[in-house]
């Protein structure tokens, strides 16, 4: 084989193995969204507890002086 075909040769194989390279971090980086989405969900889930908690806690009786005082 010349060397043109050579270089053919290894720029192909580079170019296949960049395209593979390229479907598996865009497989990584759905697969990360993918948990970033989860991770957003929660978060506003437990937001809301929260904000429900304090709102019921605003609601408490005050806290008086025991009777022995």
């Amino acid at each position: 084989m010349s060397d043109e075909t050579n270089r053919l040769t290894r720029l192909e194989e580079m170019l296949a193995h960049q395209a593979k390279t390229i479907e598996e971090l865009s497989d990584q980086l759905a697969e990360q969204w993918k948990t970033v989405e989860q991770t957003r969900t929660k978060l506003d889930r437990l937001t809301e507890r929260f904000l429900s908690l304090e709102e019921q806690s605003l609601d408490a009786p005050a806290i008086t002086r025991p009777p022995h005082y």
